[in-house]
């Protein structure tokens, strides 16, 4: 996927409308009423305005089937693309205003020509939060569809799992009717199957009925804490209070109350999420209140049971603060909160069932081996798919011609590169005027480079002097008596140091051509061939800047590194280079152990001396084909083409073993040692896909701190 996260503008209100039914902001150029945004969601300044428009150019893309993908829309929206409605997604009356029609992703086809063309998108809500939400990303549409379910396997699988476990603890109930914390554990996990189907995007692949699944997922999410209190109601027996009783009669009204409403039409359903947000919050607390008290006095069991329920309030209060704009956006693992309370109570709840309980393990590895399979199934459609794409792209190439000389230099990376293609090009961009380039050399006189046409080694100098006083250059207009017998053209390359000093000369014998045409096509000719110059100068002048520029962006100033941006531009490279030549490619991944710490303790100056401290050991200990990176913070990384999984352990274990020897010396003191936890990856040892290998070190890393750090952890398959 390509995400938009750049160039977004705003504009408060809604626009006048134009006779032929077009807003009139998506036809004037007024660009001081647009301001920039980072992301297109709650400009600063609403004071209570519910009409917004956003507006982005489309970026440069090679898509086969582009569409461009939203994540979620607060409230509804309408999209303009040249000059006409391109996508709706709901209804909007004669004042711009609409009702709530729930919350779905969204997925706009776009032409094949859509680079560079500006999109507007118009929005009205009267919610809490206005304008596009989550992620705005280009993609395929088989992409996308093999996206939304890679995104929501997890929520799928959880919620089939916990609708698993709410049919057995349903079963056990009926078989021990005693034992009324089983129904409510039936009644907590189908809640939760029910809201995480509710809320997967996959849902709609299934129904495209977002408002059926927004009222379904508000329904399950405000009984949630019934279930909740109920359940603690029944497990803490005569030690509940009346408050935790009086909370869950609340919520069972709220509920209920809510979603009437809204179906009768009296409330938006959007409107009710931020009160029973605020609401259970309060709830939360309170309940903490109570159970703290008598949590050391609770069985074993219990306390479990206290902390998964925790865990899962923790989460939702996260949540929360991401879907209210308090913390970035992000996906919170709510269902993974879900499933660890839903299995504390599950087994607590059948800890004297033994057989009955070995029984649903059996069930568990049935399902987790069916999920497997899909998994397998879903990843070689995804293999299928990818090899499909490379295959498109692959005869797209060998389609595609350069069209000319400046396509062509545009490939290049740099001006020496450049000046190869250029060399060849001369003789078929010039002749039949027989014509020689030269190029300036360190010494400032000018080489001959290339020369054609009839004998040019005779017609030529081979080189000319740095002061070119002999020649005169040729300028525009010509006129047509005074063309002389040898035309002279000086390229010239912009940088941030040059001066005004040619780079090359380009001399051609004056053509001949038939008299009928000799006044004008003379003209013409040489206007051409300036023109040419000039815009090769200017190509070869965006190269140089272009590579002045990633030199000094690509370095980490503080421990001379290359930094995060140049290993994102390497990492996609080195992948290229592996996947064409069929070699290993290894990363390592690595952060310095409690370094927050030891700023806090010796101040950020010692710290920054132990991150320079680093950048000196790394160089030491790896090769000269190997790519260290300052990743962020005090985060590394490294790629090692050619390595095996095995080398490059053996190179992790030796920087750990190294940086662990030496101590922290500043300003003349020991600062006492550091030490470091390492993830380690092998493409295509560890993952079949190369996108999975920065995942898969990552992996490895959180489980290289999650066994007690200062350790490196390789990944396994």
């Amino acid at each position: 996927m390509q995400p938009i996260s750049e160039g977004w503008e705003y504009r408060w209100g809604d626009s006048p409308w134009l006779e032929d039914g077009r807003p009139l902001w998506i036809v004037e150029r007024a660009p001081d009423q647009w301001h920039s945004i980072g992301f297109p969601s709650n400009p600063p300044n609403r004071n209570g305005r519910e009409h917004a428009w956003f507006r982005v150019q489309l970026p440069e893309g090679n898509w086969y089937q582009p569409v461009l993908y939203i994540y979620s829309v607060d409230i509804i929206v309408q999209v303009w693309f040249r000059d006409e409605v391109h996508y709706q997604y709901g209804t909007f009356d004669q004042d711009g205003r609409g009702r709530f029609e729930g919350w779905p992703w969204h997925e706009i086809p776009l032409p094949d020509d859509y680079q560079g063309e500006t999109i507007y998108f118009r929005v009205f809500s009267n919610y809490t939060d206005i304008g596009l939400w989550g992620e705005v990303a280009v993609t395929d549409h088989p992409d996308l569809t093999l996206y939304i379910l890679s995104a929501s396997a997890e929520e799928l699988v959880i919620s089939a799992l916990s609708a698993l476990i709410a049919f057995l603890a349903l079963v056990f109930a009926l078989i021990q009717r005693t034992q009324r914390n089983l129904a409510a554990v039936a009644l907590f996990s189908l809640l939760v199957s029910l809201m995480l189907l509710a809320e997967s995007q996959a849902s709609l692949l299934l129904l495209y009925r977002p408002l059926f699944w927004d009222y379904l997922a508000a329904a399950s999410y405000y009984l949630i804490p019934v279930a909740l209190t109920l359940l603690l109601a029944l497990w803490l027996g005569r030690q509940s209070s009346a408050l935790i009783r009086g909370l869950m009669w609340f919520h069972l009204v709220f509920a209920f109350g809510a979603i009437g409403l809204a179906l009768a039409g009296i409330v938006d359903l959007s409107s009710t999420f931020p009160v029973f947000d605020s609401v259970l919050v309060v709830s939360l607390v309170l309940l903490v209140a109570v159970v703290s008290r008598r949590f050391a006095g609770l069985y074993r069991e219990q306390q479990v049971l206290l902390i998964a329920c925790g865990l899962f309030a923790g989460l939702l209060i996260v949540d929360m603060g991401v879907a209210h704009g308090f913390i970035p956006w992000t996906r919170v693992p709510v269902s993974w909160g879900a499933l660890g309370f839903s299995l504390a109570v599950v087994s607590i709840s059948v800890w004297h069932f033994g057989r009955t309980q070995k029984e649903l393990q059996q069930l568990t590895v049935r399902l987790e081996q069916k999920v497997q399979e899909r998994t397998a199934r879903a990843e070689a459609l995804a293999e299928r798919e990818v090899a499909r794409a490379r295959l498109l792209a692959l005869e797209s190439k060998k389609s595609q011609k350069l069209a000319d000389v400046i396509a062509a230099l545009q490939d290049c990376a740099d001006v020496e590169e450049a000046f190869e293609p250029l060399k060849r090009a001369m003789p078929e961009l010039y002749l039949p005027m027989a014509g020689c380039f030269y190029r300036r050399d360190a010494g400032g006189t000018f080489e001959k480079l290339v020369a054609w046409g009839p004998a040019p080694e005779e017609s030529f100098a081979t080189s000319l002097d740095a002061r070119l006083t002999e020649l005169t250059e040729t300028t525009l207009p010509v006129r047509k008596n005074a063309v002389p017998a040898r035309l002279c053209f000086f390229l010239r390359i912009e940088s941030a140091r040059s001066d005004r000093s040619p780079e090359g000369v380009l001399l051609l014998d004056r053509p001949e051509l038939p008299e009928a045409v000799r006044d004008y096509g003379i003209a013409r000719l040489i206007a051409w061939v300036f023109q040419s110059v000039e815009k090769i100068g200017i190509t070869l002048s965006g190269l140089t800047l272009r590579a002045e520029l990633q030199r000094f962006s690509y370095e980490d100033s503080l421990t001379g590194l290359k930094n995060r941006r140049y290993f994102d531009e390497l990492y996609r490279h080195e992948g290229e280079v592996s996947a064409r030549s069929a070699r290993p490619l290894c990363l390592l991944i690595f952060d310095i152990d409690h370094f927050k710490q030891f700023n806090d303790c010796h101040g950020h100056e010692a710290g920054d001396q132990a991150l320079r401290m680093m950048g000196e050991v790394l160089a030491l200990c790896f090769r000269g084909s190997d790519t260290v990176c300052r990743y962020g913070g005090e985060e590394f990384a490294v790629l090692m083409p050619g390595a095996s999984l095995e080398e490059a352990r053996q190179r992790a274990e030796q920087l750990r073993t190294r940086i662990a020897a030496d101590p922290v010396i500043h300003r003349g003191h020991s600062l006492g040692r550091l030490t470091i936890s390492a993830g380690i990856a092998c493409w295509p040892e560890n993952c079949a896909e190369y996108d999975e290998l920065f995942r898969a070190a990552d992996k490895a890393l959180y489980q290289a701190k999650e066994a007690g750090r200062n350790r490196v952890v390789a990944a396994t398959l």
